[in-house]
């Protein structure tokens, strides 16, 4: 069953803390993704969905790449998994599987080790050993196989790049093709090991991206040794607007599915949701406690609400608001209706006071919630005042409109 509205966050950190703690990563403060040598991490006591699953009697497990924590203190072993494979950093060579600025991060079981091979093929060889003689099979399972690609840096053996030699011209477009083929070559393997395996009715299966495609990527020479990039044209998000990193619906609204022969029938679900819905659904299913404040409200009513630190959006119903500022006291809005524009074309700010003052609320009680946004740095000789907070047509708190 395809799912035409999912939602997720426009960056890889943030989507992964949603999915895990079925809550906004803002809470946290992690507005995108921890990079570097970050000490920014989920907080180890969580409540996260394998802990929720562990006490319902599920065995864990993850293979690939982490991202909630880029130090050993902060690895998935810490956070309710019980068998640990991957990279806790993103953004690592595909074949060395170091972080881009030389760190070591792939890791089995809490230890760093090193590997030869793509970590394609790693991650779904080590999905399908867990499925087939890791796991204890006289237990339920819960498989968290989050891929590196088609992250840069793209490399791909002839193997994957040949079929798309007469068929795409630009070279990084020709990359990424290869790159989503092979991801999709290696979900097939883990689908296949379900069925050979004869739990293949007995198990749900959710495919998801974790943010809008990226239209390009630059590179530089303190990155992998100067071995990868630039990328001129990766992603296409067409017909939704904008890219990974931004609150447009082309880096939020990304493809989606689930799978789970005999129970979901074949077809599309286009009512909207978030990543976050799904941990209270896979908790409900499995029998387990959820605490997630969500439940028992209903669908069309709850926000979904994005920060990064660029811009603060929430989409309620139909309407959707974008505040383009790190703060909601400085900045503009735009405002869309998605049912009528679902391509943001069209901005309602002006003309829709009533709504706007409505959707402002809503943005300003997510905001309240977060962890406190440290004060934008100044610059050196820098003495103009913060600017003056405005109000939106219709009155409420907020700020100049665009």
């Amino acid at each position: 069953m395809r799912l035409d509205q999912y939602y997720v966050y426009p960056t890889c950190s943030p989507s992964r803390v949603a999915l895990l703690s079925g809550r906004p990563p803002s809470r946290w403060g992690i507005l995108g993704p921890i990079a570097g040598k970050s000490t920014l991490a989920l907080p180890p006591e969580t409540v996260t969905l394998p802990r929720i699953l562990s006490r319902a009697g599920y065995e864990t497990a993850i293979t690939g790449k982490w991202h909630l924590g880029l130090r050993p203190e902060f690895g998935p072993w810490k956070y309710g998994f019980d068998h640990t494979y991957g990279s806790l950093h993103g953004q690592v060579d595909q074949y060395t599987h170091h972080y881009k600025f030389g760190d070591v991060t792939w890791h089995r079981e809490g230890t760093f080790t090193e590997e030869e091979g793509h970590a394609t093929d790693l991650i779904a060889n080590e999905a399908v050993e867990f499925l087939r003689s890791k796991r204890d099979k006289d237990r339920p399972f819960f498989l968290y196989v989050p891929f590196t690609v088609p992250h840069y840096p793209l490399q791909k053996p002839e193997t994957w790049t040949a079929p798309y030699n007469d068929a795409i011209e630009n070279e990084s477009r020709r990359l990424y093709a290869a790159s989503m083929t092979h991801m999709d070559d290696a979900v097939g393997k883990i689908l296949a090991a379900l069925e050979v395996e004869g739990i293949e009715e007995n198990t749900l299966v959710i495919f998801s991206s974790d943010n809008g495609g990226q239209e390009q990527w630059q590179g530089g020479a303190d990155q992998y040794d100067g071995r990868h990039g630039p990328n001129d044209v990766l992603g296409d998000n067409r017909p939704l607007r904008g890219w990974k990193g931004g609150l447009y619906e082309g880096g939020i609204r990304v493809p989606a599915a689930v799978r789970w022969p005999g129970h979901l029938a074949p077809g599309v679900f286009d009512q909207p949701m978030m990543i976050q819905d799904l941990l209270p659904t896979i908790a409900g299913l499995a029998g387990a406690q959820s605490p997630s404040s969500v439940e028992g409200t209903p669908l069309e009513e709850r926000p979904f609400y994005w920060r990064t630190g660029r811009a603060l959006a929430v989409r309620q119903g139909r309407w959707k608001l974008i505040h383009h500022g790190r703060t909601l006291a400085e900045g503009n809005d735009e405002l869309f209706d998605l049912v009528a524009d679902p391509n943001e074309k069209m901005d309602l700010a002006a003309k829709e006071p009533a709504v706007l003052k409505r959707l402002w609320k809503s943005l300003e009680a997510q905001a309240s919630a977060d962890a406190p946004i440290p004060p934008r740095p100044r610059r050196r000789g820098d003495r103009s005042p913060a600017r003056p907070r405005r109000e939106p047509a219709g009155g409420g708190s907020g700020s100049e409109l665009k």
